[in-house]
């Protein structure tokens, strides 16, 4: 049986959602100015990571570049150098390469890294995180939306803390491509057996999951809130989960 790592240093503090980023302050999300404003307050922080076209890991969310910079496409058809001259629209930063991300934190604080995925199986945003993350030293977590992601991470390195970001119904239409099955699946941790994911990381509007609950209370699974933003999020999360990612307020 697999241990599983102790993830008190994930639980300890709050977790800056994309970083501390605040458009009007000229920090925005993913970005250098937001990872700086989160260490300062002492935050951990979560950002997102996705592949370029010529294998480079970088921190950016959308899987196009329209909403925040002047470029246009798909981050997955342009290169790292083609990605360093786009600008973007609030900030005169350019996008961070994982290893720059991890440069500048330097351990400390924690790290939460979602994998973004295509959902068409690929696995090679992981195995390259994985790749990068072999050197260092600071607290560092993986999670995806992507069991297939998840479980690669399992397999790669399972040192490393890993977790299954979910929802409890699969309603929005972005998910509209996966069929009910599948949500249900998803929704009920089907594929835990080849994933086995050290901690859970819930849609706090859906987060009174009787799986959710079942999992804190039955495998001591730690539970993470996403996205905390108003008062009754914030009481969701304290009543069904252990921690928050949280974003347009200062806990």
């Amino acid at each position: 049986m697999e241990p599983s790592p102790s993830l008190d240093w994930l639980l300890a503090r709050p977790i800056a959602h994309r970083a501390l980023h605040d458009a009007a302050a000229g920090r925005i999300e993913n970005m250098p100015a937001s990872v700086d404003a989160a260490v300062a307050r002492d935050y951990a922080i979560e950002v997102d990571v996705q592949l370029t076209a010529d294998g480079e890991v970088v921190v950016f969310h959308d899987d196009t570049l329209e909403r925040l910079t002047l470029g246009t496409g798909w981050v997955k058809d342009h290169t790292l150098h083609q990605l360093r001259q786009v600008a973007f629209r609030q900030t005169p930063e350019r996008v961070m390469t994982l290893t720059d991300l991890l440069e500048r934190v330097a351990g400390r604080v924690p790290l939460l890294i979602e994998l973004k995925s295509r959902f068409d199986g690929a696995t090679q945003v992981a195995a390259n995180t994985c790749t990068r993350l072999a050197g260092y030293r600071g607290p560092v977590a993986l999670m995806s939306f992507d069991p297939d992601l998840v479980a690669a991470v399992r397999h790669m390195a399972p040192h490393l803390p890993r977790g299954f970001t979910m929802e409890q119904h699969y309603e929005d239409p972005e998910w509209d491509f996966l069929d009910h099955e599948t949500k249900f699946a998803w929704a009920h941790l089907r594929h835990a057996p080849h994933t086995r994911p050290h901690f859970l990381a819930h849609y706090v509007r859906e987060i009174d999951s009787p799986v959710v609950a079942m999992a804190r209370a039955v495998s001591g699974t730690p539970v993470l809130a996403w996205t905390v933003r108003t008062a009754d999020d914030r009481q969701s999360a304290r009543r069904h989960a252990d921690q928050i990612i949280f974003e347009g307020f200062i806990p």
